[in-house]
């Protein structure tokens, strides 16, 4: 029944002619007056995450994208405070008081080492070191979007309560909502709304990989390499064995782990023997217990591709996230205003940026397989299956501390994979406008519901004690007690 769907809104979509009925109840005059508020102001916003976008700011140096964002919710009447966390561009803005605490999380950090102008061919901006190829430039817009038109709500029918906007930086390996975990800036929350940039609408009550990353530096002693190899002692040579180790490991680890790394110092002359060299790694898998339980193998490789290579190792853990908890109560609530908001109507412009796109793909735009999923609310899936996301995210430590709930939209075209040029190059244009407004809406409308029902609160948090193992549970991140990595880009 799904594709036969799928094909009859791709062909829709392919002529720009496809129009959402509202699915589900009908839209209260209170939810009606509410998107059409953010819709009014779609341009604006739009706007916002364009210029985030140009920036294209790294982990823990997004200073003019957090300050743009600060700066529009203090002009609506936000109470921002700023540097939280002891991280500089974090934040948190708050309006109202007392309970409920509804927060909604923000992102705005870019990766580095990929850039792509706004065009649907394959073309590096010269000169630009990074780019938004997760989409985080709507991810900190929209959700600020949804806090301000759930503020509006609350001045204009009294409602009691307070909305909550965490601007939290460096989600890509610098960890750092786990900061603000860990400074119990979530302690008083009832529930968190989230979403991410995707190729489809979808709000399941799905998982994520636990992660621990870490940089491992090897020192050495430097000599001529032709004249005087047997004096040296190669820094490089540590690292190299060190992945040799680890990549015989895969055969002997839990096949659903992910292990993965760049070498990020190699030397700077083949003639001389490098006295110092690094590697950045990544290990992931559901399982805490596993992901731990394999780390400490690797450590050991470090630890021995030192000894056999007479030289000295130290490794530094940047990062560590845990799995996301999934709160099928509010994936429901969050599914069904999703349903009601619908999904995204292409131009015949944006029809033919998105056929121009697909072909790097190695497919024609109407024969992918995700064709209709722009336009269309994919199916809800429970729990019960299980579905796994192929990431890792801090929102993971923010769902073990507070139920936590999220969603994905269709900021790019059907088919297009995170971290990549084409995810880069449909953010810029209004097709990622157009999908961050669905997340927007479906924020706000979800955060609306959760405010007017104290029952359904208490139902979410009851499950979540329960999926978090009852009131023994405590939390310890996976990063330990250090403090943040500001520098983890540089």
């Amino acid at each position: 029944m799904r594709y036969p769907l799928q094909h009859t809104a791709a062909l829709l979509l392919l002529t720009g002619s496809l129009t959402l009925a509202q699915n589900g109840p009908t839209l209260t005059p209170a939810q009606k007056t509410v998107l059409t508020g953010l819709e009014s102001r779609q341009a604006q916003y739009g706007t916002m995450a364009r210029q985030i976008w140009e920036w294209a700011e790294v982990g823990y140096q997004e200073t003019k994208s957090s300050a743009l964002l600060q700066d529009e919710l203090r002009k609506e009447g936000f109470a921002v405070k700023a540097g939280v966390a002891e991280i500089p561009t974090a934040f948190v803005a708050e309006f109202g008081s007392g309970k409920p605490v509804i927060g909604i999380l923000a992102e705005y950090d870019a990766l580095p080492g990929i850039n792509q102008d706004a065009v649907p061919e394959r073309k590096p901006v010269e000169g630009k070191r990074a780019g938004h190829a997760c989409g985080h430039h709507l991810f900190g817009t929209g959700s600020m979007a949804a806090a301000v038109a759930v503020k509006n709500w609350m001045q204009q029918t009294g409602q009691k309560g307070t909305v909550r906007l965490y601007g939290t930086p460096a989600e890509e390996g610098g960890s750092g909502k786990v900061y603000m975990v860990r400074a119990g800036l979530f302690n008083d929350v009832d529930a968190v709304l989230h979403w991410h940039p995707a190729d489809r609408n979808a709000a399941d009550p799905s998982t994520s990989l636990a992660n621990i990353t870490a940089k491992f530096r090897f020192r050495g002693i430097s000599a001529h390499a032709s004249a005087a190899p047997d004096r040296g002692r190669s820094a490089l040579d540590g690292v190299e064995a060190m992945n040799n180790m680890v990549n015989l490991m895969r055969e002997h680890i839990p096949s659903d782990t992910r292990v993965h790394y760049v070498i990020t110092k190699g030397g700077e002359a083949p003639n001389v023997v490098p006295d110092f060299a690094e590697v950045y790694y990544y290990c992931r898998n559901k399982n805490r217990a596993v992901l731990q339980n394999v780390w400490s193998r690797i450590v050991k490789a470090a630890e021995g591709a030192a000894l056999g290579t007479e030289t000295k190792m130290e490794v530094e853990i940047i990062g560590g996230v845990f799995n996301l908890l999934p709160i099928e109560t509010l994936a429901k609530v969050m599914h069904q205003n999703l349903s009601k908001v619908g999904g995204v109507t292409y131009t015949p412009e944006e029809t033919q940026f998105a056929e121009k796109l697909s072909e790097s793909f190695g497919a024609s735009f109407g024969s992918i397989r995700k064709s209709g999923e722009a336009a269309t609310v994919s199916p809800f899936a429970g729990v019960a299956n299980d579905p796994v996301s192929g990431g890792s995210t801090d929102v993971g430590d923010v769902s073990w501390a507070v139920p936590t709930v999220g969603m994905a939209a269709a900021t790019w075209v059907p088919g297009t994979a995170a971290h990549s040029w084409q995810a880069v190059a449909a953010g810029a244009t209004g097709i990622g406008t157009k999908g961050m407004m669905v997340a927007a809406k479906t924020l706000s409308l979800t955060a609306m519901e959760l405010f007017q029902n104290p029952a359904l609160l208490q139902k979410a948090r009851q499950e979540w004690l329960e999926a978090r193992g009852g009131a023994d549970f405590k939390y310890e991140a996976l990063l330990g007690n250090r403090k943040p990595a500001l520098d983890y880009r540089k």
